[in-house]
């Protein structure tokens, strides 16, 4: 999600600073911007020009402090509350004190995130969808303390990407995840019992509800793992059962089956 977020901020002219805890993943993630900028060229969706532009407006490096002339900084790690919550505590102590901190979580409550600083009209939540350079949303998300200003800004910004946005008030999993979930956790509990095999779930949703990708192709892509995080997070806010992930799931994070990150999931890639 980071090297999507940064390709589509650098594309439109801004200059991005992506962070990452190596050089290793770093280059990683610039490996897979230019090849998904070779791919719009190939498309002619942008000119080799642009695409040169754009990774130049890119810097790398391992450092947070190299954050500090930002104006926006978008945090897009793992789903893990006290991880984000750490995170959010350092950036607040070496950013400008109106630089505006979005989080790309897709379930974990920005209200909290935003009191773990001294900012917290400031922070709001900016969840891009996955693969973010062609997929049109951005869930923003208003936090209790999140300003007017703050929202007005990250919605021209989010436009500005060529994105659509649609502003939410903050609840466990939000509106998308909210939604989401339940269907994945149940496409796997029919799985699990022997109601059909992935492919003819995911045919059901595709072709007799419309959806572009089935449940369960879906969940592979968006990492097994990061299914049962969010499930689990809006199963311990909210306390219903049908966020309780499906053992199913739990058992394929365990055996590493994540999906399309590790070649195996409810599919082999």
């Amino acid at each position: 999600m980071g090297n999507g977020i940064a390709h589509v901020f650098a594309l439109k002219g801004y200059n991005v600073v992506l962070v990452d805890l190596s050089q290793e993943l770093l280059d990683k993630a610039m490996a897979t911007i230019t090849g998904n900028l070779d791919r719009q060229v190939k498309k002619e969706i942008i000119k080799p020009e642009d695409r040169d532009a754009t990774l130049s407006r890119i810097k790398t490096t391992t450092d947070l402090n190299d954050l500090k002339d930002c104006q926006l900084v978008v945090e897009a790690i793992v789903e893990k509350e006290d991880v984000k919550l750490d995170l959010f505590k350092k950036l607040d102590a070496i950013l400008g004190p109106e630089t505006i901190i979005g989080s790309n979580t897709s379930s974990i409550s920005i209200t909290k995130l935003a009191k773990a600083t001294s900012r917290p009209s400031w922070v709001a939540g900016m969840h891009f969808m996955n693969p973010v350079p062609m997929m049109k949303l951005v869930e923003l998300v208003r936090g209790k303390d999140t300003s007017d200003e703050t929202m007005a800004v990250i919605k021209e910004t989010s436009e500005r990407l060529d994105k659509v946005p649609a502003i939410v008030n903050d609840s466990p999993g939000f509106v998308s995840n909210r939604v989401l979930m339940p269907m994945i956790n149940e496409a796997a509990h029919v799985l699990m019992e022997g109601v059909a095999e992935p492919e003819a779930i995911d045919t059901v949703m595709k072709v007799g509800m419309n959806h572009p990708m089935g449940p369960l192709t879906l969940a592979d892509l968006i990492g097994l793992d990061v299914v049962v995080d969010i499930l689990d997070y809006i199963y311990k806010e909210k306390g219903d059962p049908k966020f309780k992930p499906a053992q199913i799931l739990v058992d394929k994070v365990k055996a590493g089956e994540l999906g399309r990150k590790t070649g195996k999931g409810f599919y082999t890639y």
